[in-house]
C-alpha cells in the first residue's frame, strides 16, 4: 500500500485547510478523485472529493480510518472495486474488502447513510463483464440482506447502449476514466439516489 501513501498524505493536509465540515464525503478510486465538477455538480451540498490514486478498495479499507480522521459526514459515498478487478483479484475478495468497509464505516460514523456505487461496464475492461457484473450481484445482495444504513447506486446498466456494450461517449480515449458525459450522467443517478 505504500505507493499511495503521497496521494493519502496530500488528503490528510487538504483536510487542514478546508474551511468547512462536509455533509458528504465521495470516496474511493480515480473516478472519484478525477471528477472535477463535484462541487459544481452538488452546489447545495457541502461536499469533499477524497479520492486517491488508482486505488483499489482494499486501500479505502486500509487508509480508511487515517484519511477519515476528524471527519463527520452526514453521509458517504463510495466508488472502489474497478481497480481490484483490473488487478487480478477475484469477485469474491472485493467482497470481504467491502464487508471489512462496512464494519469500519458503522465504528467510525455509525449509522449515516452510505451508498455504494456500482462498479462500472468499462471499454477496456470489458473483457471482464462477467466479473464485474458478479462483483456487483455479491455487493448489491449484501446490501438487500442487510437492510442496513447502506445503499447501492447501479449506473453498470445506465452506461450501456442497447446491444449491452458500454456507452463510448462515458468514457475518454482510455476507455477506462469518465467523461464529462459520463460525469453528468453519474450525477443524476447519485442526485435521485440522495432523495
Amino acid at each position: 500500500m505504500y505507493w499511495y501513501e503521497n496521494d493519502v498524505r496530500a488528503l490528510e493536509a487538504n483536510h487542514l485547510n478546508e474551511a468547512y465540515d462536509p455533509e458528504i464525503i465521495f470516496y474511493g478510486s480515480s473516478s472519484i478523485r478525477l471528477w472535477n465538477t463535484l462541487y459544481l455538480d452538488f452546489p447545495d451540498k457541502r461536499v469533499a472529493n477524497l479520492g486517491f490514486g488508482g486505488s483499489t478498495l482494499a486501500a479505502c479499507v486500509w487508509f480508511f480510518e487515517r484519511i477519515m480522521t476528524d471527519y463527520n459526514p452526514g453521509a458517504l459515498i463510495v466508488y472502489a472495486g474497478d481497480n481490484d478487478l483490473g488487478d487480478g483479484r477475484n469477485p469474491e475478495e472485493i467482497f470481504i474488502f467491502f464487508q471489512q468497509l462496512m464494519a469500519k464505516t458503522s465504528r467510525l460514523f455509525g449509522g449515516i447513510p452510505c451508498y455504494f456505487v456500482s462498479l462500472k461496464p468499462s471499454i477496456s475492461r470489458w473483457h471482464m463483464a462477467d466479473k464485474f457484473m458478479y462483483t456487483n450481484n455479491l455487493i448489491e445482495g449484501e446490501i438487500i440482506k442487510l437492510q442496513s444504513n447502506w445503499k447501492f447506486i447501479d449506473v453498470y446498466k445506465n452506461m450501456l447502449d442497447k446491444s449491452g456494450y458500454p456507452k463510448p461517449e462515458y468514457y475518454t480515449h482510455d476507455g477506462l476514466h469518465l467523461s464529462g458525459q459520463g460525469y453528468q450522467l453519474w450525477k443524476e443517478i447519485i442526485q435521485q439516489a440522495l432523495c
